[in-house]
């Protein structure tokens, strides 16, 4: 008998062990899901998840990948290129203002969308009834039908492996005002430039200095052959800086003294004879492929500025 009753205070002692060891688990598990709550609720507060809806009807969440601001996506700057054809309710398949770098001529032609992915070609071809100055190659340019100022811009792509450049750029020519930023312009099969990753910021035209055009120019030097594989080229432009980025990584950073304006976004593929050397035949058709372009405004900082662009006829 005493043994049984020892037995069953043991046991009792041991039952409000475990309780209190239980109740001590419950309260910690409830603190750590607290947390863990709050620091979810920080992240989403450090950065806005942005809708947008692909060309197939589909709804994609894409946050910024900045890891500062609050920021929104811009559907007229943004496109995963998903349908089977350009969405010409964003793009012109060409420049409106401009046939191209002579020789090469921007061919509506040249531009495809295909395999969720925006296709700039360059041909070896002569097409009938060129203006003067015109022959041999064609190229291709899409141009925006909005004008942006200020924003995060990104796209994923593979330059074409040719003499003819891939760019990726920002410009408009007003009455006064003339300015221009190039996010890249790359000659992928360029002699010694293969790895070369071009910046530029230019000022052709203000109303202080007249027609006086000046730039700033940097090289990146790509660890890699900038035609052989895709990469993520970021750009950040906001009142008081311009930042590049290759695949999350700043590049170069800037002052911004003069890109106020609001500027189209353009990709294209140019003849540069002067600077690339023209494409060797050979090389001909090449592709400079475009998987997306993202685009955010940042909702606690610089304001962006969109307006309509006007068409001028070719």
């Amino acid at each position: 008998m005493m043994m049984k009753h020892f037995i069953k205070i043991a046991g009792n002692i041991l039952w409000q062990k475990n309780l209190k060891i239980t109740k001590r688990i419950i309260k910690f598990s409830f603190l750590l899901c607290i947390i863990t709550l709050l620091n979810m609720y920080a992240q989403q507060e450090n950065t806005i998840t942005c809708s947008v809806i692909d060309d197939a009807g589909d709804k994609a969440s894409i946050p910024c990948p900045l890891d500062f601001g609050k920021w929104e996506m811009i559907p007229e700057f943004s496109d995963e290129f998903n349908g089977s054809k350009l969405d010409e309710t964003k793009w012109f398949p060409y420049n409106p203002t401009w046939k191209g770098r002579q020789p090469g001529f921007f061919s509506k032609e040249n531009v495809e969308v295909d395999g969720g992915m925006l296709h700039l070609f360059a041909k070896v071809e002569n097409l009938p009834d060129l203006p003067a100055g015109y022959h041999t190659f064609t190229t291709a340019a899409v141009q925006s039908k909005n004008r942006i100022r200020y924003g995060y811009f990104e796209i994923r792509c593979r330059p074409m492996n040719s003499a003819a450049s891939s760019a990726f750029w920002f410009y408009a020519i007003d009455d006064k005002l003339w300015t221009e930023i190039d996010v890249f312009e790359i000659g992928g099969k360029a002699p010694g430039k293969e790895f070369s990753y071009f910046t530029n910021v230019h000022v052709f035209k203000t109303p202080e200095t007249g027609d006086k055009h000046w730039s700033d120019t940097f090289t990146w030097m790509a660890p890699y052959r900038l035609a052989d594989e895709f990469h993520t080229y970021g750009f950040l432009w906001t009142n008081d800086e311009l930042i590049w980025y290759v695949d999350g990584k700043e590049i170069r950073k800037r002052n911004n003294t003069d890109w106020h304006q609001t500027l189209t976004m353009n990709f294209d593929s140019e003849t540069m004879p002067e600077w690339f050397g023209l494409p060797d035949p050979k090389d001909l058709p090449s592709v400079f492929s475009i998987d997306y372009v993202r685009s955010w405004k940042r909702m606690d900082g610089d304001e962006s500025t969109i307006e309509p662009v006007k068409e001028e006829g070719r």
